[in-house]
Parts: C-alpha cells; structure tokens; sequence
C-alpha cells in the first residue's frame, strides 16, 4: 500500500485502472457508441432491408411460377420476414409476427390456424426457463457460482488455468441461463482479472510504459473465452440456447420425434466437452498470455466472494426452484433408461412432467417461497417475470408457425424436391454438411435464434425429398445455428466484448473462423454417431 492509500484508507487509481474504468466496459450496454463506420453500415443495412423485404415479397408473389396460390404467398412472405431478419430494420421478433400478420390478410390459411403453434408446451418451456434465469442473475446465484470456481485451488496462479475455469463457468451457467445475461454479468469479472494482470505486467517491466492495457493478448484470450464459451455452453441443454428448443420443435413438428431433456444432454456433452477443448487450443495458441502466473488474482476473487456475504433466503429458494425443475425435467430420461421408450411408464410419466408444464410449475415456485411471510414477500415479483426475453418467446411462436404452414401447405416438398434436385444431394452425409455451413454463414450476418428459424425449415424438406431422414440433418442445422463466432454482429455476447475495447475485430475474426471450422467439423463428425447411440 503507498502512502497516498495508508492516509486515505483507499487505493490509488493506477493509469492501467483509469484505462480499464474508462473503456466501454464500464458503461451500460446502452451508452456504447459505435464507430463512424459501423454506424453506416448498421443505418445503411436497415435502410435497404425495410424497402427490399416488400419489394422481395410482391415481385415473387406476381412470379407467373406454376405453384399453387397458397404455396406462392406463403413463400413471398417468407422471403420478405427473411430478408427482415437478416437486416433488422425492425425488431426481429417483429419481423416475424409482420409475416404472421399477412399470412391470415392475404388469405394463406385462417387466423385460427395461423396461431395454434404458439401453443406449443416448448413456447411454456421459454416462458418457465427465463423466469428461473431472471431469479438466478437478480439473486446473485449465477455469480456466486462464478466466484466459487475461480477460487478453487486448481486455478491458482495460472495464467492459463484462470482463461480455462472462466470459460468453464461461462459455459456451465450458459446451459441454464441466458448466453448474453451471464456474458454481461461476468464481464465485470473479467475485466477486474484483467487490469489486475496490466498492472503486474507494468510492475514486472514486461511492457514498455506507455503500453495499452486494453490491447494485451491474454485479454483478447480472455475476453474471447468469455463470449465463445457461452456459445459453447449453450448447445448442453435444451433450454441453453433459444435455437435449441427452436430447432427441436420444428424437428418435432416435422418428424413427430421428440428429444427429451436427458436424451439432449447425453448427445450433447461430448460435443460440447472437445469443442470446449478446441476452445482452448484455438483462443491461447492464437492469443498467448503474456505472463504464465499471476499474483493477485487470488486476493481479488477473495475480495468478490466476501462482498457476496453469506446465502440469503431468496438464493435458497431459487436453487430449490431450479433443483426441482430440472429433477423433473431429467426424471422421464431416467425411466426411458430403466424401462425403454416403449414402456407404459415412460409414457405416462413424460406426459404427465411435460417439459413446457414442468418448467410453469418451476418457475412459479418462485412467486410460492417465500423471502419474508410477514409482509408476504416472495422470491420474485410479476415484474421480474415482465423483463425477461418476450421477444424470443415471440420469435419462436412465429418460428413455428412458419415451418408448420411450410408442411401444411405443401410447400415444404416443392421446395425441397426442387433444391435437391438443384444441389445435387443425395445422401444424408452430404446434406448435413450443407445444412451446417449454411447455418453458419447466416448466423454470422443475423442472429443465432433467426438464423435457427430460418435454416431448419428449409433442411427438412431437402432431406425429405432426398429420400433421407431429416433428423440428422436438421439436428445439425440446429446445433450450427449457435455458432457465430467471426463478428460482432453475430452474436450479443461478441458485441459485449468487442464493446470492451479489449478484442481488435482483426483477433475476433482469425479466432472466430478458427472456432467455426474445427466447430463445424466436430458436429458433423460426431452427431451422426452421437444420434445413433443415444436416440436410436
């Protein structure tokens, strides 16, 4: 401690710490600016996506196509909420609910049955999961776990060992809670961990005096395991990722197959275990850390979990809520195991702890436990549950909604029918391969959740009318989908940290592509054996 600190009782401001507090780290989300460049092309890109997508429509519904009417309309009008997704002139979930809209006024199908998939249990699934999250992150449950792992004794003083345990919490929370809400809540974090190290690099001499704490390697490593690790950790379960349950509805729409909450994870963990793996690989042989061992991290973890006191009763309650809700959602998996698909028991259990009516049920424990009976306070309130993502909860009703009529009208077949043809796809390897890359080009220009919507209801058609069962395929595009490592764009959690300051767009891309080939070779190499061991 100076001297200046010992008459004070506080610390002094280093120049690394006026540089990291200045950063738009430290800003809300809403305060970051974009540069000049990036807010042409985002003005520029909305522009020309709210005049094409009507002009895009009308020209292909007045195509003299031999197509039946309703085929042609409906196709229009998906080409048109397409082209909004993909420029955002609108809110994305807008964008959808516009192609609704017309779908019923320029007659494709009724009002009726236009809306019945918002009844489906996967929009209750949404609902229930969000609501859990939103009491995690509101009662310091998700970053208590964070600061319990970064205090084991394994991480220790490892450079190394401290980017690995930070991407492992991202991603262990990023299968239950929101990617972009724990980026968010763990990039304070981060960016603490990080000045401590521009500071011991500054001591040590190891950098010249007037280096840039916001361009050091091991905080693009850092910040990047951040992002990409939630990405990563979101593919575990069904309700890690909103393209998760979108793609498994419609693949159940399609196929009537369903994949339980077991059966999901068991497929999905050992992709997500040696993705995570090349994770690592990719982020330190590209970003190597500057210093190997670091001194200080410790006492700053200890400083965070001593500000987080001891448990409180809402925290309990809501690790009760999430326990429960996630036995249940595990409990039909484990009576499949024992007594098959095939048996009574599993039938009538997985239609009684339907996973939709569990979720509900889960996640209104938290407006059941109490904080404080006296004043009956209860763990959360009607307007916790009034912030959480309605917006992805509207996409994915559209999302199904769409795929739905794409089956109903018969435009699903002509399309695929015409594609494969078109492609040349015969096989299932070969149609996966495609259904991947795909998904991956469009999730790196729109978002992961519109990229879900938009690829799966175009993959299972192809597959159907390539004469090859479209679970694979479709299961893969689903997967796909969650990758967007390349832009800022891509992704929430990418923008987030390249709006730390800390992640060059050039590191961000060389990383991302990286990440997306040795990604997209995983899932198309290990699904297929994957599916066949679990779920068939």
């Amino acid at each position: 401690m100076t001297a200046t600190e010992r008459e004070t009782g506080k610390p002094v401001r280093t120049d690394v710490d006026a540089a990291f507090r200045g950063s738009a780290t430290y800003r809300s989300l809403g305060e970051q600016q974009l540069s000049p460049a990036e807010e042409r092309f985002e003005k520029g890109r909305r522009t020309v996506g709210l005049f094409l997508a009507p002009v895009v429509s009308v020209v292909f519904a007045l195509l003299p196509l031999d197509l039946p009417n309703d085929q042609q309309l409906l196709a229009a009008i998906l080409l048109g909420v397409i082209v909004l997704w993909i420029t955002e002139p609108v809110p994305i979930p807008i964008g959808g609910l516009i192609g609704v809209g017309a779908i019923v006024v320029l007659g494709v199908v009724p009002a009726a049955d236009a809306l019945a998939p918002f009844g489906s249990t996967t929009v209750f699934t949404f609902i229930g999961a969000f609501i859990l999250a939103a009491a995690m992150l509101k009662h310091g449950v998700a970053r208590r776990f964070a600061m319990f792992i970064l205090g084991l004794k394994w991480v220790g003083t490892s450079t190394a060992r401290v980017i690995i345990a930070f991407g492992l919490i991202t991603a262990l929370l990023s299968a239950f809670v929101s990617n972009t809400a724990t980026v968010a809540m763990l990039l304070p974090t981060a960016i603490g961990i990080l000045s401590v190290i521009a500071k011991l690099l500054q001591d040590k001499g190891l950098v010249k005096a007037d280096f840039d704490p916001l361009r050091l390697r091991v905080g693009v490593a850092l910040m990047l395991m951040l992002a990409y690790g939630a990405s990563v950790g979101g593919l575990l379960t069904p309700v890690g990722t909103p393209p998760n349950l979108i793609g498994r509805g419609l693949i159940e729409e399609a196929t009537g197959e369903r994949i339980g909450f077991l059966q999901w994870m068991l497929m999905a963990l050992p992709i997500c275990a040696l993705m995570f793996v090349a994770l690592v690989f990719v982020l330190l042989i590209l970003n190597k850390p500057e210093i190997r061992r670091i001194e200080g991290v410790a006492e700053y973890i200890q400083e965070e979990r001593a500000q987080l006191g001891p448990f409180s009763k809402a925290e309990r309650n809501t690790l009760i809520a999430f326990a429960v809700t996630v036995a249940l959602w595990i409990f039909p998996g484990v009576i499949a195991l024992g007594a098959g698909t095939e048996s009574d028991l599993y039938e009538t259990i997985s239609g009684r702890l339907n996973e939709g009516i569990v979720a509900v049920l889960g996640a209104s424990l938290l407006y059941l436990l109490p904080t404080d009976w006296k004043r009956r306070e209860f763990t959360l309130n009607w307007s916790d549950a009034a912030q959480i993502d309605w917006g992805t909860v509207l996409l994915f009703g559209t999302g199904i909604i769409f795929g739905s009529l794409l089956a109903d009208t018969g435009l699903a077949e002509t399309i695929g029918n015409s594609s494969a043809d078109w492609l040349g796809l015969t096989n299932v390897f070969a149609i996966t391969i495609f259904a991947v890359i795909l998904a991956i080009i469009i999730s790196e220009t729109t978002s992961n959740t519109a990229s879900a919507a938009v690829v799966v209801p175009i993959i299972i058609p192809v597959a159907v009318a390539a004469g090859v069962d479209p679970f694979v395929p479709a299961l893969a595009a689903t997967f796909a989908a969650s990758f967007g490592f390349m832009l800022p764009v891509s992704t929430p959690q990418n923008a987030i940290v390249y709006g730390s300051g800390v992640v060059p767009i050039t590191k961000m891309i060389r990383s991302g592509v990286s990440f997306d080939v040795l990604g997209a070779l995983l899932i198309v190499v290990l699904l297929p054996p994957l599916i066949s061991l679990v779920l068939r």
